[in-house]
């Protein structure tokens, strides 16, 4: 076992499990006030030499590697908020450079330093009471630390939290004035039970990259920050333009998709035909129209005299 002298008494950095096993086995009453049942008697002579344990006596700024290494990639990997916790803690604590934590645990410079930084910002958050992890809409799942320290590596959110790259190393990397918008990232990333408010991003895929669409432009931190819904937010934030061209390539595809299944769908039926007769007046309709705003762009102005 690892331990450390702490305040004149030796405490297990590494081997608790151990540790309680020892105590269970030399203790009936122990066994019994946790309720632990099914433990093996043990003879006299092996009680005895498990009075005393080995152990290495090392201070924990020297521990830190062989610790970490050893739960952020054991058997049972730590989940993302975790092993953000261990960084920050061994980053802070032992002032150890995060490229060195990077190096010892086994993950890239990048993703120790994006962990590290969603933390800062969570922790942001809670200190200024914009936001409580426990507070989520989704109490039954596990807190989706993921989303927020995945979306921080987003321009428009970052944009929108006002985030520069010097400002990823810093303990609160929100600018004081941005205070507010984070609580409502929070708010669209997770939801609020208590105000029955259900998250905008439900999952990574694609909610998480809608919303940083939509927190691109002015018009749609508008639509969100209104309260309306993530895909009126993104196409709010895309304008007529990008959603007229999106209306027309999906439209050329399911045209195309129709066209293939004709020769074999088609036997007399007067809806089919009635729907294609439909679709063909639109497209006139919408050809004529193109073609009239391309003659009143083309019409010269008369300057008057």
């Amino acid at each position: 076992m690892i331990v450390c002298r702490e305040n004149n008494r030796l405490v297990v950095v590494e081997g608790n499990r151990r540790l309680a096993a020892v105590q269970l086995l030399l203790s009936r009453q122990r066994q019994t006030k946790i309720g632990a049942t099914g433990v093996p008697a043990i003879s006299t002579t092996l009680a005895k030499s498990l009075e005393f344990l080995p152990v290495i006596i090392k201070p924990r700024e020297e521990v830190w590697e062989f610790v970490g290494f050893k739960h952020v990639n054991g058997p049972q990997e730590w989940d993302s908020i975790a092993k953000a916790e261990y960084i920050a803690r061994v980053h802070e604590k032992y002032d150890i450079p995060l490229a060195d934590i990077a190096k010892t645990i086994g993950d890239r410079n990048d993703t120790v330093l994006r962990l590290y930084h969603g933390l800062k910002v969570l922790d942001q958050a809670r200190k200024a009471g914009v936001f409580d992890p426990d507070d989520r809409f989704y109490q039954r799942k596990r807190f989706a630390y993921s989303h927020l320290w995945t979306g921080l590596g987003y321009d428009g959110i970052r944009r929108y939290l006002g985030l520069t790259d010097p400002s990823r190393l810093k303990k609160e990397p929100v600018p004081q004035n941005k205070i507010t918008d984070l609580g409502n990232l929070c708010r669209w990333m997770y939801g609020s039970l208590e105000d029955q408010k259900e998250p905008h991003v439900k999952s990574q895929n694609p909610n998480l990259r809608q919303l940083d669409e939509a927190l691109r432009n002015s018009r749609g931190v508008a639509a969100l920050e209104s309260g309306l819904s993530l895909e009126d937010s993104v196409n709010a934030s895309r304008g007529d333009t990008r959603l007229l061209l999106d209306a027309l390539v999906e439209a050329e595809r399911n045209l195309r998709e129709a066209k293939g299944y004709l020769s074999t769908g088609y036997s007399g039926q007067e809806e089919i035909r009635e729907t294609i007769d439909n679709i063909h007046t639109l497209a006139q309709s919408l050809f004529d129209e193109l073609e009239a705003s391309q003659t009143r762009k083309k019409k010269p102005s008369l300057a008057r005299s």
